[in-house]
């Protein structure tokens, strides 16, 4: 654990999801082979072109439309609509694909099981102070057993724009009724959770585990208030 600046007294925490309380890697991994599978085979003409086709035509959307760096769910579904009409569906038949597609990606996208260890550390911290989950993904905190814990989930897309952008820590800090001071925020990213917290006045807490140095980290632009490297570090606080 490193202190970079003296914490004030806590009062609430706010939690990053994806990388900070389960290693998102090889879940996304996992799931954009099962359902890039399922598309082939379901849609066999989605396999006529590559995957870095599939991602300029996802890139270029967003160009077109920044929401949907917040909406990940409706850029998916976007990406497979619009790709599906250019490569000769109608667009009836490209919505329905996509709404297939998108259940098969929210299932498997919540289909792994969180470390026993974080439901230990979340369960006691939520015993002491009310705890928040702000996040830019989209899994399902009930099926992978984290909603207990938290008194509020704020999603990106449907709660407003993504971190690091103010939309979510405001409406946190509001649902909360505690100055933003008090509330610590703890995240994996340098950008959207610590830069993202620290802009908007919660305190930051910059959840390491890949032995990153802070110098020589990318997306380092503010200081964090305080550096763990496992998460059981939080239940010395």
């Amino acid at each position: 654990m490193i202190f970079y600046r003296s914490l004030k007294p806590i009062k609430a925490m706010s939690f990053d999801l994806d990388d900070t309380l389960y290693d998102n890697r090889p879940v996304i991994a996992k799931m954009n082979q099962q359902v890039n599978q399922w598309f082939h085979l379901h849609h066999p003409i989605s396999a006529t072109r590559s995957e870095s086709w599939w991602l300029e035509l996802k890139l270029a959307l967003a160009q077109q439309d920044d929401w949907l760096y917040s909406d990940l769910t409706q850029w998916r579904h976007r990406t497979a609509v619009q790709g599906l009409v250019m490569l000769g569906y109608s667009i009836v038949q490209a919505e329905q694909a996509a709404d297939e597609l998108l259940d098969i990606t929210l299932a498997h996208r919540s289909d792994f099981s969180v470390p026993q260890a974080t439901h230990q550390v979340m369960a006691q911290l939520a015993e002491k102070r009310p705890l928040v989950a702000i996040t830019n993904g989209n899994v399902d905190l009930d099926r992978i057993g984290l909603s207990d814990y938290f008194s509020l989930v704020l999603k990106g897309g449907r709660d407003g724009y993504a971190k690091p952008h103010a939309d979510m820590f405001v409406k946190a800090q509001q649902y909360l009724a505690i100055e933003a001071r008090r509330i610590l925020h703890v995240g994996d990213h340098l950008n959207t959770d610590v830069a993202g917290a620290k802009r908007n006045g919660f305190q930051a807490c910059w959840y390491n585990d890949q032995g990153v140095s802070l110098t020589q980290a990318r997306h380092a632009s503010l200081l964090p208030d305080i550096e763990i490297h496992r998460l059981d570090a939080l239940l010395t606080l």
